[in-house]
């Protein structure tokens, strides 16, 4: 495969910004919440929508394919699912009296792997291989997956019956979880009135990049600068919560890796040639909490993940960022709110 051309960071930006504004057209209010999906992607990673129903997962997978330009399939998964049903199969050619190799929903540049959770861990485990290692294994041949290749997978937090959780060592393989939340009444009633509008249940995105563009932009991700000091901020708050009094297991330096790449693919959408601490903390909760596994006699007492993190960010000092650490780069960049200067 050839490498691709890093655009400048200005160009990234600004591309990064039209997807955000295209897929916006289409998921009313959650600006935010698109943006840290937008990060995942462009941190080259994957990224776990954990939230209830109908809250706009599914939509939002479809635009991102959509305004990314890249072919997209969805894979619903239930308790059947087979792990050929995922990857493709070897299947006789009566014609040619030869197996041709049929190929599944997974070679494709998004895949929405829609409620993880209802299918058995030996298809969970067809999926982990291509999230880790951009392919498959079928009938002793491994086959590549295009590229780029991104996973974004749905997961019902509340309905357990007929569920199969993920285990830890899969939900590590995810970059970031994520949740949308309720919209408020003012954007409920803008969902509403563009359905009205629209005459139809359908909606469409506006192509912004294509393929080689969206490979541009995760190129441009890898020119961010990282303050020493910034860098060392994330490590201490992933070693913390290994050593948190209420966590059985903390995360692993993977959760370090995907913070500092996260924090550089935010930096990046933002305006910026270098990270702040404001990166870090912002994907915090995104990247760890769901590497951090609380002690189990502790369940009755509601401490999770979350509250681990929480803990960890008020304990370890914030380092205080310069306004250019990255040597005039990214001078009048535009900041995030809150960030320390």
């Amino acid at each position: 495969m050839n490498h691709p051309t890093p655009l400048s960071p200005a160009e990234a930006t600004a591309a990064a910004q039209r997807v955000l504004d295209a897929v916006e057209t289409a998921v009313v209010g959650k600006r935010e919440s698109l943006e840290m999906v937008l990060t995942g992607i462009l941190a080259g990673g994957h990224v776990l929508l954990e939230d209830l129903p109908g809250l706009g997962k599914t939509l939002a997978a479809r635009s991102f394919a959509q305004a990314l330009g890249l072919p997209f399939t969805r894979a619903q998964f239930t308790p059947d699912l087979l792990p050929a049903d995922l990857t493709g199969a070897e299947v006789f050619d009566q014609r040619t009296g030869e197996f041709v190799f049929r190929p599944g929903p997974v070679f494709t540049g998004l895949l929405l792997a829609d409620e993880i959770n209802r299918t058995p861990p030996k298809t969970q485990s067809a999926l982990l291989e291509a999230m880790q290692e951009h392919q498959v294994s079928v009938e002793g041949t491994t086959r590549k997956l295009p590229q780029p290749f991104h996973v974004l997978a749905t997961a019902n937090p509340v309905e357990h019956e007929g569920t199969y959780p993920l285990p830890e060592a899969q939900l590590d393989r995810f970059l970031l979880r994520l949740s949308f939340g309720y919209p408020t009444a003012a954007q409920e009633w803008d969902v509403v009135s563009r359905r009205i509008d629209r005459r139809r249940e359908d909606q469409t995105v506006a192509e912004v990049l294509d393929a080689d563009g969206l490979l541009g932009v995760q190129a441009a991700v890898e020119d961010v600068h990282v303050e020493d000091s910034v860098g060392h901020y994330a490590v201490e708050l992933v070693a913390a919560t290994r050593s948190h009094q209420h966590a059985l297991v903390g995360a692993s330096p993977r959760g370090t890796l995907a913070l500092i790449t996260c924090a550089r693919a935010l930096a990046l959408i933002r305006g910026r040639t270098y990270i702040v601490p404001e990166d870090v903390k912002m994907l915090a909760h995104p990247a760890l909490d769901h590497r951090v596994t609380v002690k189990p006699e502790l369940w009755l007492q509601n401490a999770t993940g979350a509250g681990v993190v929480d803990s960890v960010l008020d304990q370890v000092p914030v380092p205080v960022a310069e306004d250019d650490p990255s040597g005039g780069a990214g001078a009048g960049a535009r900041a995030p709110s809150g960030a320390t200067a």
